[in-house]
């Protein structure tokens, strides 16, 4: 009976990982990712690699596995946005119509940005991709973390004090 609970092919044990899980595992690939959409995708891809393998994974380990499995599903796509973007780069160079100069100055400010949004704390940078890429209120923010309006308002206000800070005069 007890090897029963701990047998992750049980349905029932397969869903208490789940709900023990799906929700920090979800987070995890959203700061990834910086998209909602995809960190469901790799989330529930995850959980599908875990119930295939049901018989395999040691019940103690599953956390383990399913994060595990994430991220290596998570640099897969990565890889391969960069094939893609290599591919669209080589294209674009050959139609592009942009001085080299400008091309230039545009990819430093990509990186700039980049940068600057990676050094954020946290917290601000929680704030700031939920408004700037994910297009929320501040209210819906609010209610999807648990705080005031008023302290999405005060992480995204020093979100971006830090990101004039980084990349400076447009």
């Amino acid at each position: 009976m007890i090897k029963d609970l701990n047998n992750i092919c049980n349905q029932k044990v397969f869903e208490k990982i789940y709900h023990a899980y799906a929700k920090d595992l979800k987070r995890f690939l959203y700061f990834k990712t910086q998209d909602m959409d995809l960190a469901e995708d790799i989330m529930q891809d995850a959980f599908v690699k875990l119930w295939d393998n049901c018989g395999n994974v040691n019940y103690d380990k599953t956390k383990s596995f399913l994060f595990t499995v994430a991220k290596n599903l998570f640099l897969n796509i990565k890889k391969h946005e960069k094939v893609v973007l290599n591919h669209q780069k080589y294209q674009l160079r050959k139609s592009n119509d942009e001085t080299p100069e400008y091309l230039m100055i545009e990819k430093e400010f990509l990186v700039k940005i980049e940068d600057a949004i990676a050094s954020l704390p946290e917290k601000q940078k929680e704030v700031f991709l939920m408004n700037r890429m994910e297009k929320k209120k501040y209210k819906e923010i609010a209610e999807i973390l648990g705080i005031s309006v008023k302290a999405v308002e005060k992480r995204m206000h020093f979100a971006l004090v830090i990101m004039k800070d980084k990349i400076g005069n447009v």
